[in-house]
């Protein structure tokens, strides 16, 4: 009897024209030796909630869609302690992961990955008590890919949360908090006080469409993460100084701060907003994010 892969696809990612193609690609996944059953969401939840149930007879599951598709079904298997193989077919408005991975952005040569059976060991995030795959992020637009509208992702693709991000840019907040990195070498913590404007803990080489923006060096399955931390810039020279770090065309800000480290914790005086792989992760005071090395086993 062929083995069965479940197919959790969201029918509203990214342009939403691949749903023309699902005919193709339900046949290479059948054609490949799969029995497959297929789920749409249809609302946020939908992938992690059928996730959570897999059955026993179910060999390995492909997600469709952005981003936080993916996060939802490996949130879904993490939770439901199924510790099985996942397919990827990146048809989201940014797909970083994707990227990071080298996955085709042709949704049927994305699933005749799938069908090859070759998988890789990945490290994954834990935060708190959920997983990321890719970033988990608070302050400055990391709210832009939440709020940006679904249909204004579709029509400007990147423009999107370019647009929106010109929209927020005077409500820059700064969140007093306190840091404590665990320096991997030695066993010891490095605490780290003050007021950030932005952070970002990844296991990405892009992040919001923009690559290499997480550092040199970055292995996705090495039990590190590449932390970034920005804080509060006191005027517009100092914030000039933190974008031209960012892009790589300056030595670099004092204000801007860069670690490796397979665990972080932050301890906030008010609860702020988080971002989990681009979606709304809630308001947190205190998180704890731990990596989880190599336990993600991805298509490639």
């Amino acid at each position: 009897m062929k083995e069965k892969l479940l197919f959790i696809f969201n029918p509203r990612s990214g342009k939403g024209t691949y749903t023309s193609r699902l005919t193709d690609i339900l046949t290479v996944l059948s054609n490949g030796g799969y029995r497959v059953e297929t789920y749409p969401t249809q609302k946020h939840g939908d992938a992690a909630e059928r996730a959570m149930r897999a059955e026993e007879d179910i060999a390995v599951v492909a997600a469709a869609g952005g981003d936080g598709t993916l996060n939802e079904v490996i949130n879904g298997l993490y939770a439901g302690r199924h510790p099985l193989p996942v397919g990827y077919i990146p048809v989201g408005s940014t797909n970083d992961f994707a990227a990071s991975l080298e996955l085709p952005g042709d949704p049927v040569k994305a699933a005749e990955l799938i069908v090859k059976r070759n998988t890789r060991a990945i490290d994954l995030g834990l935060f708190n008590d959920s997983t990321f795959v890719y970033v988990a992020a608070f302050g400055a637009f990391t709210n832009v890919a939440y709020e940006t509208d679904q249909k204004l992702k579709n029509i400007f693709g990147h423009a999107a949360y370019i647009l929106s991000g010109v929209r927020a840019i005077g409500e820059i907040k700064a969140y007093p908090m306190t840091v404590t990195i665990r320096k991997d070498e030695d066993g010891t913590e490095q605490v780290s006080e003050g007021r950030f404007i932005y952070g970002m803990i990844t296991n990405s080489i892009s992040v919001g469409g923009f690559r290499n923006i997480t550092g040199k060096y970055v292995a996705l399955s090495d039990g590190l993460f590449e932390v970034t931390l920005i804080r509060e810039p006191k005027d517009i020279l100092d914030l000039q100084g933190i974008v031209a770090t960012l892009l790589g065309s300056a030595a670099g800000s004092p204000l801007v701060e860069n670690y490796k480290t397979s665990a972080i914790s932050f301890v906030t005086e008010e609860p702020i907003p988080w971002t989990l792989d681009g979606e709304f992760g809630g308001n947190h005071k205190e998180v704890r994010i731990n990596n989880l090395k190599e336990v993600l086993q991805i298509c490639i």
